[in-house]
């Protein structure tokens, strides 16, 4: 994700890296907050390979499995594969390797995307996520993050490398939106019972915060 000059992309500098702590910090917190829905979807897709018992949570998985595959193995591909760009020294020393990450990336982001959508208005969701505002909360989401994905394609087209980098990410910081959201859930074990409200409150929040944090960096590397 460079937000570099065409100057510095268009670099020959062929030196050995130097990283510094935040170029390897910054990639493995991403990974990190990554770790547990990658996880969470590789169990799901376990389940759907091994032929598991079908069960109230994963009828709808088992019944039509092809929108979850997608959606694990593309956000997978995208959230471990988009953390190494945010390693300023990456993107400098070896930027065939961006380029070429980047074109894995992009269409990695938007099957992330549209799978995302498939499933909410193609799944039966349980009663918590059956509701309109959450409905409407995923949609948003996933037409955001193609848009963006896009806008970051004709950035770079227009080799406006600035904006380039913006734009993705603001998707990245939508994908990883599952990763905040298993902190924003942590408050909902303190009550007896979650609510449609409760359980809307804690995605939104998720992707409310990254999406805060997105602008805060990209506000930064501006400066």
């Amino acid at each position: 994700m460079n937000v570099e000059s065409p100057t510095a992309l268009l670099s020959t500098d062929t030196r050995p890296a130097r990283l510094s702590r935040r170029d390897w910090l910054v990639p493995l917190g991403l990974l990190l907050l990554a770790a547990v829905p990658v996880v969470a979807g590789a169990v799901r897709v376990t389940q759907i390979t091994s032929g598991a018992a079908v069960t109230p949570d994963n009828d709808r998985f088992l019944t039509m499995p092809l929108p979850v595959v997608l959606h694990v193995v593309s956000a997978t591909l995208y959230a471990v594969l988009g953390a190494f760009q945010f390693s300023s020294a990456v993107r400098r020393r070896h930027l065939r390797w961006h380029r070429r990450a980047g074109v894995v990336l992009v269409p990695a982001g938007m099957l992330v995307a549209l799978s995302g959508a498939w499933m909410t208005l193609g799944y039966d969701m349980p009663p918590l996520d059956a509701g309109f505002p959450l409905t409407a909360s995923r949609m948003a989401v996933s037409v955001a993050m193609a848009a963006w994905l896009v806008l970051a394609v004709q950035a770079l087209v227009q080799r406006n490398y600035a904006a380039h980098g913006a734009w993705m990410i603001r998707a990245y910081a939508l994908a990883l939106g599952a990763g905040t959201q298993v902190f924003t859930h942590l408050p909902l074990l303190a009550v007896d019972e979650t609510t449609p409200l409760l359980r809307l409150v804690a995605m939104d929040a998720g992707w409310l915060i990254n999406a805060v944090v997105a602008e805060v960096v990209i506000r930064r590397r501006r400066r």
